[in-house]
């Protein structure tokens, strides 16, 4: 299975699951008297349109080069990224604001069997968010990170929301706001996450030097190469789900234009061999 095939995947498993909790966060919110469960069921909703626009950037992605694009098209991924954060932060901004007007409006203590549904929820949305972040870092997609933090930061609304009911039934009258108070705290921690999603998606855009890494790696492959004595000067750029490199390749100074050509070819095989993450590889031939 390719790389984009399983960031497809593992989209769709984001946009059934949520859909599904969206709805019983909702109807468990209101008639277990929760506006945390209420605000918890907003997250999800807005979790299923991010997917939604995860998926479309995913497949637009994923189009071979053209004329017009001749590095591809996977600078979509970050730019909906993007998109996904503005979900993250409008999501956020309801939930802060609805628990902000709650908090000084009387309103019943919520039903203790709803930290059953969030004891639940909570255990499967930590997998889900485990589920989907392997299948990120496996396919070096920044959108599927970013859909992998809407598991995490959703999972750990539903642990504001327990404390909060928790807070509320344990103390009793007099305490109802806990719950709302819980909502806030959560509405903070999800634009804490967006930050996190943000930043590394704003880098890639950016050409932002994040691969040191996979520097190292095309540097030992290279090494193997016949011909290759060294080599210096090495940029990565991320697009997508793959990366594009321009490399300075050492070699002796006394050989032909055509043996430093097929030498050059022959780097560009071997690295695309060897890291198949790897798309366009511009190797610059300098003399020993």
């Amino acid at each position: 299975m390719t790389n984009h095939q399983t960031a497809v995947r593992a989209t769709y498993f984001s946009i059934v699951s949520n859909a599904v909790l969206a709805i019983l966060k909702g109807i468990a919110g209101v008639f277990g008297n929760s506006y945390a469960l209420i605000a918890d069921a907003i997250e999800s909703t807005a979790d299923i349109f991010s997917s939604l626009l995860v998926l479309f950037g995913l497949k637009y992605a994923s189009r071979p080069a053209d004329e017009n694009h001749p590095y591809g098209h996977g600078r979509a991924e970050p730019l909906v990224t993007f998109l996904v954060v503005g979900f993250l932060i409008t999501s956020a901004t309801i939930i802060a604001y609805e628990s902000i007007q709650n908090i000084g409006t009387p309103h019943a203590l919520p039903k203790p069997w709803t930290l059953i549904l969030l004891a639940a929820l909570i255990v499967w949305k930590e997998i889900s968010f485990r589920k989907v972040m392997k299948k990120a870092i496996q396919t070096n997609s920044s959108s599927l990170k970013a859909d992998a933090w809407h598991h995490r930061s959703d999972a750990i609304t539903s642990v504001a929301a327990f404390i909060g009911i928790s807070v509320a039934l344990i103390l009793g009258k007099g305490y109802e706001s806990a719950d709302d108070i819980a909502a806030l705290f959560a509405a903070a921690f999800i634009l804490y996450n967006s930050y996190k999603i943000f930043r590394p998606a704003l880098g890639e855009i950016m050409d932002e030097h994040l691969y040191d890494d996979l520097v190292v790696n095309i540097r030992q492959v290279s090494l193997t190469v016949k011909g290759v004595i060294d080599t210096e000067k090495c940029y990565v750029r991320k697009a997508g789900m793959q990366y594009h490199i321009d490399l300075h390749a050492i070699v002796d100074g006394n050989i032909s234009v055509r043996e430093g050509h097929d030498i050059s070819h022959r780097l560009q095989d071997t690295l695309r061999a060897k890291l198949p993450e790897l798309a366009n590889v511009l190797i610059h031939i300098e003399p020993n």
